[in-house]
């Protein structure tokens, strides 16, 4: 790793402004599938935030800095449950972590809201991943240490670098209060605040940027049918991309809708703020809770779910 960031330094000091430009934050960009101008610096510099590597994990009754309204990130793989809470994401954005025997990646991106778990192995090559520090359409932008290629969180795929066009395999995963997790899952396992770092997990960040209907970056914003921020449950079926907004849903209203062959089931707890979606057999889709500016940038062709019209 070293080597790598010692090469690009040197590469970097012998360029010229034109070829400089094709660097980020020590990135090679010059085979990027994105347009390089829309890439942009979030501030700190590779690893500023830094990735939790070594998980640690705590019992439930162990658990003294969540308030009940908290989010938690919900993982279930066998019998092992833990919950990824967005109070210590928000400082470290990914959680390279191992369950069950499966390697795993717990991303989270507090500028679009989105929390999404993917697989850490891909075409047959274990990842850890690291944040790049630069965000593409207000979206972390990820990288991979074994070949410092640049990942999109959003896009769900590879857009610099040796392994550029591959595609990330995304994971279900829950989306829900603190509460209603501990209360489903008593004997789970939290991410412990023992993350190696100084951080003050009891703090809440971007509460802020939250409360504003603004963006801190450029964002393509050509879509007018929600407010920037208006909360939106994003599905991918058969390639085809849907959004739900939340403000439409009820807790006791299921939403029975189908893309391309495949019939899907929306249900959404206001209370937990939990979305489930699920598929004919009974089957959890990946799902994603995300401010519409981001989802509408990333996938601009996507259909918007509107409420049946009801003649009485």
């Amino acid at each position: 790793m070293y080597n790598l960031q010692h090469h690009f330094f040197c590469l970097c000091s012998s360029l010229s402004f034109a070829e400089q430009a094709l660097v980020k934050n020590g990135f090679d960009l010059s085979n990027a599938s994105i347009k390089i101008e829309d890439v942009f610096s979030g501030g700190p510099p590779r690893d500023g935030i830094p990735s939790i590597d070594n998980p640690k994990f705590i019992d439930v009754d162990k658990v003294d800095f969540l308030q009940d309204d908290d989010i938690v990130i919900g993982l279930v793989r066998g019998e092992k449950v833990r919950a990824y809470p967005t109070r210590i994401l928000v400082w470290h954005e990914i959680v390279n972590d191992v369950i069950n025997g499966d390697a795993v990646a717990v991303t989270y991106c507090p500028l679009c809201g989105t929390a999404m778990v993917f697989e850490r192995n891909i075409a047959e090559q274990l990842h850890t991943f690291g944040v790049s520090g630069l965000l593409y359409q207000s979206d972390v932008l990820m990288y991979d240490r074994e070949s410092e290629s640049l990942w999109s969180q959003l896009a769900m795929k590879s857009i610099s670098g040796p392994e550029v066009g591959k595609k990330l395999t995304w994971l279900p995963s829950d989306y829900l209060t603190w509460k209603a997790w501990r209360e489903k899952y008593p004997k789970g396992e939290v991410l412990s605040t023992e993350t190696g770092f100084n951080r003050n997990y009891k703090s809440k960040a971007y509460s802020s940027y939250f409360a504003s209907d603004k963006t801190m970056f450029p964002v393509p914003h050509t879509r007018k049918e929600l407010s920037k921020k208006a909360w939106v449950i994003g599905i991918i079926v058969g390639g085809q991309a849907k959004a739900y907004p939340v403000k439409k849903l009820s807790t006791d209203n299921v939403i029975l809708d189908k893309l391309g062959n495949t019939q899907v089931s929306i249900k959404y707890n206001v209370e937990q703020h939990f979305a489930q979606v699920t598929n004919q057999q009974n089957e959890q889709i990946p799902s994603v809770l995300v401010f519409w500016f981001a989802w509408q940038a990333f996938y601009p062709n996507t259909e918007l779910w509107q409420e049946p019209y009801n003649k009485n």
